[in-house]
């Protein structure tokens, strides 16, 4: 799958908004704001449930990186969440 594709369907999954759970938390982080290098992902499959994390990382803009968008899309569809959440920005490793 191309990066445009992954990063739209993504887009189309976070602008739906909460629609209860299971839900997937995207945050990104970075050395600045304006470079993203490690995306965390967090899986809840439940309100008050414990959640599950994975992180990915890269030597450069992990946003713009097609394989890590691509994996980023098949966790969201193979975990079936109803809700994706993306906070806003990058924050300061």
């Amino acid at each position: 799958m191309n990066l445009d594709k992954a990063k739209k369907r993504i887009a189309k999954q976070v602008k739906k908004g909460f629609h209860g759970y299971p839900k997937i938390t995207l945050a990104y982080y970075g050395a600045t704001k304006d470079c993203a290098t490690e995306v965390v992902v967090q899986f809840t499959m439940g309100e008050g449930d414990s959640s599950q994390e994975e992180r990915f990382s890269c030597e450069t803009e992990i946003r713009e990186n097609e394989l890590v968008q691509t994996t980023l899309l098949k966790i969201i569809e193979r975990a079936d969440a109803n809700s994706v959440i993306e906070i806003e920005g990058v924050a300061l490793l």
